[in-house]
């Protein structure tokens, strides 16, 4: 069974050959981190690795550096260094994230932190076609997949088309509530999406720290002509991760 826990690694040799060093330091920490060690298991202290295979702190800087690099390792400042999830890996296609764990064999569960009728924002009312000042539905939920934070999702709805949204279960899937309450599926949408750091709120709950890299979304959804949700979502770009493929 993998380790939950940094143990000092198991002493290899590393020797003076064509391979830099810390390229050799690399796949020795890779393979400790894939088959030693558990997601989220702090990685040995630069000081341990650099004992335990007679190398300096910059060969370690480098080998560490580019393994956070290539996703394999996540830094925490203050904490350490850690092995990084497993990416959830989503194609660009309409699902609702309940849908989309599922699909994936992981238990979706959420944290509702906001849910009120309150005057939409400006891009907000524009994107909803409502008039500037008028109140819609604001939830803002935290996601999470096998218990651990994937995305914090913060969402306006349509006064008129999801009325009745705040006298439902909020845990579950928005999207076949939607559908099957209210008539209104949730059948196509404008999105964006771009990478930044994390605001300070968004760091705290997913467990990034202010500035980490995160995906953000931008998302205007539609039944049918009907705008019905504009929402933005912030992902943990070490646990979520988009595919897609290109054709001419």
């Amino acid at each position: 069974m993998p380790a939950t826990q940094a143990d000092a690694p198991r002493v290899a040799s590393i020797s003076n050959s064509s391979v830099p060093k810390h390229e050799q330091l690399r796949s020795i920490i890779l393979k400790l981190a894939k088959e030693e060690l558990e997601p989220g298991a702090r990685l040995p202290s630069e000081r341990t690795l650099m004992d335990a295979y007679g190398v300096s702190r910059i060969t370690v800087r480098a080998a560490i550096g580019r393994l956070v690099t290539e996703g394999h390792l996540v830094r925490v400042p203050g904490k350490g260094t850690f092995v990084a999830d497993a990416a959830i890996q989503s194609t660009l296609h309409l699902a609702s994230f309940t849908q989309e764990m599922e699909s994936r064999g992981l238990t979706a569960s959420t944290v509702v932190l906001t849910a009120e009728r309150t005057t939409a924002p400006e891009d907000t009312a524009d994107a909803l076609g409502l008039e500037p000042g008028t109140d819609a539905i604001h939830l803002r939920r935290l996601r999470l997949a096998d218990g651990r934070p994937v995305s914090v999702d913060d969402a306006w709805y349509h006064p008129t088309h999801a009325e009745r949204l705040l006298d439902i279960d909020l845990t579950g899937s928005v999207y076949k509530a939607l559908a099957e309450k209210f008539g209104h599926q949730i059948d196509r949408a404008r999105q964006t999406v771009r990478a930044e750091g994390a605001p300070a709120d968004i760091g705290v709950l997913l467990g990034t720290g202010t500035g980490a890299p995160i995906l953000f979304f931008d998302r205007v959804s539609f039944s049918g002509d009907l705008p019905i949700e504009h929402a933005r979502s912030w992902y943990r770009s070490d646990r979520y991760a988009l595919s897609m493929e290109v054709r001419l």
